[in-house]
């Protein structure tokens, strides 16, 4: 099993929206890069949520429900999509501030190229944010 963080603003698609409705579609992605690591993505992965904009947070966990697919939004190009499942959200936010000030977190995707929607967490780092957080998977 691997671990992932998914970004999004909470203007847009807030995790709230995403515990009402249980399972979404994660599309509309257009970075090479973040479209790379949603094809590595298989199903049961974990995934925190993030929330970008304002708050830039990690606020709730999730799973993938089905791994990538086609995206059935895009109309010309090579780009997928996969299905999250949401889980619960965590006892206590982790602030990307928190993150940052962590030496342990320096080579996190999210402090390297915070531009990426789409990114994997190392297995050790994924059960340090679990401990900031507060939470358990």
């Amino acid at each position: 099993m691997r671990h992932w963080l998914v970004k999004q603003e909470p203007e847009t698609y807030p995790w709230s929206r995403l515990l009402e409705d249980k399972k979404t579609i994660w599309h509309g992605i257009r970075n090479y890069q973040a479209r790379n690591f949603m094809r590595e993505m298989s199903k049961g992965d974990l995934v925190f949520f993030y929330n970008s904009g304002r708050a830039k947070e990690l606020v709730g966990l999730a799973k993938v429900a089905k791994s990538a697919y086609s995206d059935p939004t895009a109309t010309e190009g090579d780009w997928a999509a996969f299905d999250l499942r949401a889980m619960k959200s965590l006892k206590q936010p982790v602030t990307l501030q928190q993150i940052k000030a962590d030496p342990s977190f320096q080579e996190l995707h999210l402090v390297r190229n915070s531009r990426l929607s789409v990114m994997p967490i190392g297995e050790k780092e994924f059960k340090h944010l679990l401990d900031l957080a507060q939470t358990t998977a």
